[in-house]
Parts: structure tokens; C-alpha cells; sequence
């Protein structure tokens, strides 16, 4: 029998605190690819000194989980991750020091200490708040095609992956939703606002226009619809978002 392998030297220091932390994807830094934002994410990391755990192996990496990221292109004031030390630190010198290690429009907003025995980051956030603008729709117009989707029991659409076309019902996942108009547009403009349910597969804001556009074919903006998550938390029934970070605020209705 081979005899088996083990990395040499001591292994890796033990994970003694794990910190959850929000950040913001904003202006042209929405482009960010979640890979790209990964990478530069363990940069920042290096560059701000934190005392991250890592795996142990062959290959080690730094203990980094991550929790329904936005799709490229669209905009966020509410995305998580959580990092595991192997020294202790106070969040809010993490959340400085990482702010400061990253480019502008990738935003630390706020950075807690994980309680240990607590429920993962990933139970704690079952549903996202959403903001979709529409240039040259009219709030009347949006607002039909709104009544119609939410009207249909099931509203299916299509979405090509990397592994063929998925069909997906986007209505399902909508919890509720709204129509505002934009009153600073100088032009027609209306603003979408909808709570969505975390589902699998993930139901995304272009799904749902996909959706809206199936029962209102003449919706056709007049620009590239702009998506940004207003944020993410625990869904309850009533359609209210709990502080993924814990501190007991509701963040939409």
C-alpha cells in the first residue's frame, strides 16, 4: 500500500472568530464579476493585514464563504461574505482597513463578529429587496404589466446556462410588488421595487422583466433596465427582510 502524503510542516492555526461583513457594489464596480470581486476581495485582504484562517492541504486558502452574489451588471447595497481569523480583531478596524484596501464603488458598509453557535450566514438570508429602473416606461404602463404578472398563477421563462436553456417560473418568487415613478427622470421613467424569494434556480431581476414582458409584450424600455438589490435578509411571511447581521432591524417591507 502507498504510503499516503501530508503536506509538510505544522498545519494551519486554528479559526478563533469569524466576521460577517456587507459590502456594496456601486457605479461601474456593478461590472465586477463575482470572480473578479473574489479576487480582489483576498487582495484587499492581504493588503489590509488581516489575520485570515486558512485550509488545510497542498493548496491552502483562506476561509472565505460568500452568499448569493448579484449577477454581473447589477448594482448592491447588500451583499455578504463571511472570513474566519486565526487572531482576534475588532470588526469595525477590519471594516476600515478592507474599505480602505478596495476600490472605489466596492463598499464595506458594516462588519459584525459571527456568533458561535449561531445559525450560518447562509440561513439567515432567504430573500432580496429589489430596485429595476426603466427609462422611457411610463409608471401606468409598468403598473399594467405589473397587475397582469401578478394576476397568472405561473409565469414561466427561459434562461440560458452554461448547461442549455432552463425554464423557471418567475412569478413564484415574487413575494410582492410595486410601481413608483422616477422623479428626477427628465423623461418617462418608472422604478420597479419587488421582494423576491430566494429559490432554486435563483429567479433574477431580468427573469422577472422576462416574465413581465411575456404578459405585457409592448413593455420595451427605452434603455438597458438598471437592477440594484436595496437588500437581503431573512423573508418572513408578512414579505419583511431581517438584518442578516443581527442587529434586529427590518430592512423592507
Amino acid at each position: 500500500m502507498a504510503k499516503q502524503r501530508t503536506p509538510d510542516g505544522p498545519p494551519p492555526p486554528p479559526v478563533v472568530q469569524r466576521l460577517r461583513l456587507q459590502y456594496a457594489k456601486r457605479g461601474r464596480l456593478r461590472f465586477t464579476s463575482h470572480r473578479d470581486f473574489a479576487r480582489a476581495f483576498e487582495r484587499a485582504l492581504r493588503r489590509a493585514g488581516v489575520p485570515m484562517a486558512f485550509s488545510a492541504g497542498f493548496s491552502p486558502h483562506p476561509k472565505i464563504s460568500y452568499v448569493n452574489a448579484t449577477p454581473t451588471g447589477v448594482a448592491s447595497e447588500a451583499e455578504y461574505v463571511e472570513i474566519a481569523l486565526a487572531r482576534r480583531c475588532e470588526p469595525d478596524d477590519v471594516r476600515r482597513a478592507l474599505d480602505t484596501s478596495l476600490p472605489d464603488g466596492l463598499d464595506i458598509l458594516a462588519c459584525v463578529e459571527a456568533p458561535a453557535d449561531g445559525p450560518s450566514l447562509a440561513d439567515l438570508v432567504s430573500g432580496s429587496s429589489w430596485e429595476i429602473r426603466l427609462a422611457g416606461v411610463t409608471a401606468a404602463a409598468l403598473g399594467d404589466a405589473l397587475e397582469r404578472f401578478l394576476r397568472e398563477p405561473e409565469v414561466l421563462v427561459e434562461r440560458r446556462t452554461k448547461d442549455g436553456v432552463r425554464r423557471l417560473d418567475a412569478r413564484a418568487a415574487v413575494h410582492h410588488a410595486d410601481v413608483v415613478a422616477d422623479p428626477a427622470a427628465a423623461g418617462p421613467c418608472a422604478i420597479l421595487r419587488c421582494v423576491v424569494r430566494h429559490v432554486t434556480p435563483a429567479v433574477r431581476p431580468d427573469d422577472i422583466l422576462s416574465g413581465l414582458r411575456s404578459v405585457a409584450p409592448g413593455l420595451q424600455p427605452a434603455a438597458p433596465p438598471e437592477a440594484r438589490r436595496l437588500a437581503q435578509g431573512l423573508l418572513d411571511e408578512a414579505g419583511l427582510l431581517s438584518d442578516p447581521l443581527g442587529a434586529g432591524r427590518v430592512l423592507s417591507s
